[in-house]
């Protein structure tokens, strides 16, 4: 399984229309080779740089997001979601995307894609730690993506 960015590559930086300098609109993203038997996707966006990359105290949730159809291909920029999907509650207490926008440094931020044997159902709107626990025992496959973004102020 594969999740890429048309914004931006691998490793690379995150073009500021997707942080809190620019729109801070969700990037688009694609998702490839989803292995049969998914029934759902599940994506987590994280930095584990905050603060402070020198000093990493906290791992921040940018984005959460559950019940993906595992046949949507990936994500539009800026939404909406597809039928279905459902979103969790992030470090910033939304329940949406949440762009890049560190205090310092260049940070790197992870979108993990999870392929699940099953659908989670309505969880509510569930922080990070129950979410992986919901996932607990139906992961069949991950994929990484990692952007980079550092502030020019």
């Amino acid at each position: 399984m594969k999740i890429r960015s048309p914004a931006f590559p691998h490793e690379g930086p995150i073009p500021p229309r997707y942080t809190c300098d620019g729109d801070d609109l969700s990037p688009p993203l694609v998702f490839e080779d989803v292995p049969a038997g998914t029934r759902s996707l599940v994506l987590v966006v994280e930095d584990p740089d905050a603060p402070d990359p020198a000093r990493p105290r906290m791992v921040w949730v940018h984005w959460l997001v559950y019940d993906l159809p595992p046949d949507c291909g990936g994500l539009a920029e800026g939404g909406p979601l597809p039928p279905g999907a459902r979103q969790g509650t992030n470090d910033f207490e939304r329940t949406a995307w949440g762009g890049p926008c560190p205090p310092v440094g260049t940070h790197r931020y992870f979108f993990r894609l999870y392929a699940l044997s099953e659908p989670l159902g309505d969880l509510g709107a569930p922080r990070k730690g129950a979410l992986l626990a919901a996932m607990d025992g139906k992961v069949l496959a991950t994929a990484e993506l990692i952007g980079r973004y550092r502030r020019n102020r």
